[in-house]
């Protein structure tokens, strides 16, 4: 279809992709692959993002039906065993755990992408799809009606379907012309993010350092570099943000107990404000969230944009099973009820979790020690969160297994 950035009448499609950022990249190819017209809206971006996302095995499984997969690898280091290490200086402390891909019959978790490596490739699969089209303005205005909605993009023809996907973003403009409330939380942290170079090799071992103000997350990239993400308080961000390369360098070395050694901080970093974000619906009046439209929490745990492609793999799926309407009432309530558990639970999960490390309750404090305390000792239950963290439900799919095994016996 090309690139159409002339003003006329409006076109007809079968779906509109709002946001041309990675899920909206992603929905718009898994969409075209499925047999579907799309027109996807919205400018270039991720050129200049220095973040890395942790992408789970199954994520990359998805990126490698679309036909992605290799040349993101060839840029990307392999995830094989994580580890969580409390450096809190608190009375009650948990002793580090670690997780091995190898010990659930995996090779890697994942495998950690630069951002702007994720979005080039991607880019240049939307640009090349027959099925694809690519405004890249964005939408001034939305109009809904009962049988399809319609966008116009800034300069632009408006585009019209019968089902159109919000990756948009947190403050999705889509989701509110929709008139999807949303429920918000602002935490009082900030996350510093960038890369560093150090002298000892990272063995494709990526560390959660456990901190008082929040989660100092090494993830390896190829070769002696690592990306970090580092949440603390919005106002020590900003600090930090500020040092030269050698202070903050130094900085990171004694956080991380110089296990990889010497650090090199590199050139470029970013801060972040953290906070959740949730829909009290996931799809309505032919709109249907994915990615950050639908889910907004902090950076723990690798979930972020995990999360975001298996709202695209469900919705994608759904609406095969409503091709002559995947905007249809019924297709966006089966939507909406599919990724409601998921989405949920994700977000508690993480929550949680950052809770546990802010709280100096003893009460939380101990907890928090008892559950670290169980995964590092007890194997199958640690197999068993591996396994559902890299996909919801593969956990007691296991457990399941293992039981008829036994039975069969």
């Amino acid at each position: 279809m090309g690139t159409d950035d002339s003003i006329g009448t409006a076109e007809s499609v079968d779906v509109i992709v709002a946001g041309a950022g990675p899920a909206g990249l992603i929905a718009a190819l898994a969409f075209a692959q499925a047999g579907f017209e799309v027109r996807l809206v919205g400018p270039e971006a991720g050129a200049q993002d220095r973040r890395t996302t942790a992408l789970m095995a199954p994520s990359m499984a998805f990126l490698d039906r679309l036909g992605v997969r290799d040349a993101v690898v060839g840029e990307a280091a392999p995830l094989r065993t994580m580890r969580i290490v409390d450096v809190t200086k608190r009375l009650v402390r948990a002793g580090p755990v670690s997780f091995h891909a190898s010990e659930i019959g995996e090779d890697a978790f994942g495998w950690n992408v630069p951002n702007a490596v994720l979005a080039r490739e991607l880019q240049s699969a939307v640009a090349t799809h027959p099925s694809i089209g690519w405004t890249k303005a964005v939408i001034d205005d939305w109009q809904v009606d009962a049988d399809a909605v319609t966008a116009r993009p800034d300069g632009a023809a408006p585009v019209s379907a019968r089902l159109a996907v919000a990756a948009d973003g947190r403050n999705s403009p889509a989701r509110e012309a929709a008139g999807i409330r949303v429920l918000r939380h602002a935490y009082d942290q900030a996350a510093l993010v960038f890369n560093f170079a150090h002298t000892r090799e990272h063995g494709f071992v990526s560390t959660e350092f456990h901190t008082e103000t929040g989660p100092f997350t090494q993830v390896p990239l190829p070769g002696r570099r690592s990306s970090l993400v580092w949440v603390l308080r919005p106002e020590r961000a900003e600090e930090l943000a500020a040092l030269s390369d050698e202070d903050l360098s130094v900085l990171v070395e004694e956080r991380m107990q110089s296990a990889l050694g010497k650090v090199t901080v590199e050139p470029g970093r970013q801060v972040y404000p953290l906070s959740a974000a949730m829909p009290v619906s996931f799809a309505r009046d032919r709109i249907a969230l994915v990615g950050e439209a639908a889910h907004v929490f902090p950076p723990i745990g690798a979930q972020g944009l995990n999360l975001g492609i298996r709202d695209v793999r469900d919705l994608v799926e759904i609406a095969g099973r409503h091709a002559a309407d995947p905007g249809a009432p019924a297709a966006l309530d089966a939507y909406s009820r599919r990724r409601r558990p998921d989405i949920v639970a994700r977000t508690g999960a993480v929550h949680a979790l950052n809770r546990s490390l802010l709280s100096d309750m003893l009460p939380a404090q101990l907890a928090r020690m008892a559950g670290l305390g169980l995964l590092g000792t007890f194997s199958p239950l640690r197999a068993f969160f591996m396994r559902e963290g890299l996909e919801p439900g593969s956990g007691f799919s296991s457990i399941f297994s293992g039981a008829r095994k036994q039975v069969g016996r």
